[in-house]
């Protein structure tokens, strides 16, 4: 098929798509597309015509999902068991366990334990992810990060299941099978596999413009992090507290790093790849077995229902956040990871997080989004771990003592003892009973309004909070969200689904549109589809940022230095222990792993071999090399790449004489700002801690 014919026919899809007199935009700004001419009518697998794809059925606009909603828990049902056994989205994750620790007490707002026995250090299990590649895919794909952590209370399990970003891409659980249906491989081809840089997801995603918010979170630097122990968590959603007099306030949970955060450079993230597609793993494993534990503060926004009504934005809607300028953070504890899983499979592959897991003292809230993973996360251990015992698995079990009347079933590996296994019951003197006193209650509540499938008008908003975000970020980061959507939208054929992305893009920012048209090679502007509620300009939120707020530290960052044979000995030894003074690991870098002679005759050994280690693994670099190592390297492609690619990433770069002739191979320039001499120890450990962001302009073309 030429180039010529594919327009043409993304001409002809995107009359269908977009000009169809038959659709029509809902009360909550969701487009509906009815079945007319060459589109059959939408039915369930029983025949049944869908007269509703985009709400699922809830007792009143704001209000739960109902149970009774069929459609719903088929397609949701379908989805949850199309793949065994791999997990369907965070298939690609790395865990560890740890404990948390509470600070200060919660006891106004709820009876949980866990939050409000200060001091108290209750067992964790945390699992990070990607959510789009398969299980062997690589660590380090633009891509969402899953922030899972299962809490050992004394009340049971309590399964706090987040992501790194605090939205989502959409406010309804039923649209969530159409979502990853498009973001995963084409089923055509079985690709691109881990990415979001193809034709699927953004038809999808121009035909949703509920996801704009989502869109300027994914096309960040929140998605490229440097680190998983420099991401931060979200809960996404509003839960309850609920407090001994039956009292319920709103909660939305927030992970926040203590090493603050960190993300790489595109071009960074897409080398890290194919030098070590474990990346992401293999530093939680070492920061673990070097006694660097990560560690996150645990904070949270509380405010009541009455706060809520006076929100411009619905909390219940999970494409919103709180800007913290709104509701600011509370710190009330930590979190530390201090133990790698013993068994990769039995752990980190079998643990089974479900947000259904709530304890005492908690609830949930009407996020109709969280309502359907209520029954989603449950359904899809169901079909991957076999069995509705899973929870019986080491990883999965409580920790406090458990009992109920469930009994038998595939792989149950307890052994349930006695006559009884229903109640009431009057033979058996030790049967379990109902904690009438302690036990988990729902926060009594009346909800009001018309049955139906219908999104709630609140609802409507889409662009107001992804103009927040970007207009939050600094001039860098701005920059860098619009590259990345030129370089996302770059890869999709269908040139109506490019122009459909940039006329959403006019409603969030007319400059981003324009830099993103310009960079497509657009001629025009499309024009910006109709909007079901005015654009707010909200006051920006500095918080929203990665750079303006990274930590001045270089504490759990790494320092690569390159050596040679003859290289300075008393130099290494003084970079060496200035960057572990300041809180770093140190790598030798060398041609040869096996032994490298320095100027003082002592042989030492490196910790990676140059064309297998590239810089791209560290945060800054030093190059150590005598007059005839320079020599041998500047002719050295990896060596010349080491240079080039740790000034194309912004990075510090500390030279001896010998440094100073590679890196005048690498042709970079003797004055750049950022590039150091090594033996001003001090100098190159303040530049190592940040990147030179005012180099960038200088090595790349940004959109």
């Amino acid at each position: 098929m030429t180039k010529a014919t594919k327009q043409g026919d993304s001409g002809k899809r995107a009359a269908d798509a977009g000009t169809d007199d038959a659709n029509h935009v809902g009360e909550g700004g969701e487009l509906h597309q009815t079945a007319s001419g060459e589109h059959p009518p939408l039915t369930t697998n029983q025949g049944v015509a869908v007269s509703d794809d985009q709400n699922s059925l809830r007792a009143h606009p704001r209000g739960p999902t109902l149970l009774e909603d069929f459609i719903l828990r088929e397609k949701i049902t379908h989805f949850d068991h199309e793949r065994i056994p791999e997990r369907i989205v965070h298939a690609r994750g790395a865990a560890a366990h740890g404990y948390f620790e509470l600070t200060q007490s919660l006891s106004k707002y709820t009876t949980a334990k866990v939050l409000t026995e200060v001091g108290v250090k209750t067992p964790v299990f945390t699992r990070f992810s990607t959510v789009a590649g398969g299980a062997g895919s690589v660590d380090t794909p633009r891509d969402v990060r899953g922030f899972a952590v299962k809490l050992y209370t004394k009340d049971g399990n309590w399964d706090l299941v987040g992501n790194n970003i605090p939205v989502f891409f959409i406010q309804d659980a039923i649209k969530f099978p159409d979502l990853v249906h498009a973001v995963k491989m084409e089923p055509d081809r079985g690709f691109p596999q881990s990415a979001t840089a193809h034709d699927t997801f953004w038809d999808f995603i121009s035909l949703t413009p509920e996801a704009m918010h989502m869109v300027m979170w994914i096309m960040s630097d929140r998605t490229i992090p440097r680190s998983l122990r420099m991401v931060e968590g979200f809960g996404v959603h509003s839960f309850r507290l609920v407090n001994a007099a039956g009292d319920s306030t709103f909660v939305k949970f927030h992970w926040r790093p203590k090493l603050g955060l960190q993300s790489t450079i595109w071009d960074e993230a897409v080398k890290i790849a194919g030098a070590d597609p474990d990346f992401h793993r293999r530093d939680m494993f070492e920061a673990i077995a070097a006694g660097q534990y990560p560690e996150w503060d645990l904070a949270v926004q509380l405010f009541t229902e009455e706060q809520a009504e006076r929100f411009e934005f619905d909390h219940l809607d999970a494409t919103k956040l709180i800007p913290e300028e709104m509701v600011p953070l509370q710190v009330v504890g930590r979190m530390v990871l201090d133990r790698w899983p013993d068994n990769f499979f039995a752990e980190t592959e079998q643990v089974a997080f479900c947000p259904s897991h709530l304890v005492p003292g908690l609830d949930f809230s009407n996020d109709p989004l969280l309502q359907g993973r209520l029954f989603s996360y449950l359904d899809t251990q169901l079909s991957r771990l076999g069995s509705p015992n899973f929870h019986n698995l080491p990883i999965n079990a409580p920790k406090c003592p458990f009992a109920n009347h469930q009994r038998d079933g595939h792989m149950q590996t307890g052994i349930p003892r006695g006559r009884v296994a229903y109640e009431p019951s009057s033979l058996q003197s030790d049967s379990p009973r109902e904690a009438a006193t302690h036990g988990f209650r729902s926060v009594p509540r009346i909800e009001q309004g018309e049955r139906g499938r219908v999104r709630a008008a609140s609802f409507a908003d889409h662009y107001t909070q992804a103009r927040l975000f970007y207009r939050s970020q600094t001039p860098y980061e701005q920059a860098h969200i619009a590259s990345a959507l030129v370089f996302e939208l770059s890869k999709v054929d269908h040139v109506h689904v490019r122009e459909a992305m940039v006329g959403h893009l006019r409603h969030i920012d007319e400059p981003l549109a324009k830099r993103v048209a310009d960079g497509l090679g657009l001629e025009e502007l499309p024009p910006a589809p109709a909007s079901s509620r005015p654009v707010q300009d909200m006051a920006p939120s500095p918080a929203l940022q990665i750079i303006g707020k990274m930590k001045d530290t270089l504490e759990g960052r790494s320092v690569g230095i390159l050596i040679t044979d003859g290289s300075d000995a008393k130099a290494l030894a003084a970079v060496k222990e200035a960057s572990v003074a300041a809180g770093a690991s140190v790598k030798i870098v060398a041609p040869k792993v096996g032994g490298t002679k320095l100027s003082d005759g002592e042989t030492v050994s490196a910790d990676g071999q140059l064309a297998g280690t590239p810089s791209v693994l560290f945060d800054a670099v030093a190059i150590l090399l005598s007059e005839d190592g320079a020599k041998r390297l500047s002719k050295e492609a990896a060596a010349v790449d080491f240079v080039r690619d740790a000034f194309g990433h912004l990075k510090a770069i500390g030279v001896d004489s010998g440094g100073r002739a590679l890196q005048k191979a690498a042709g970079v320039p003797t004055d750049a700002a950022g590039v150091v001499a090594a033996d001003d120890v001090t100098r190159f450990i303040s530049a190592a801690k940040t990147r030179v962001w005012d180099r960038e302009a200088s090595v790349r073309t940004l959109a």
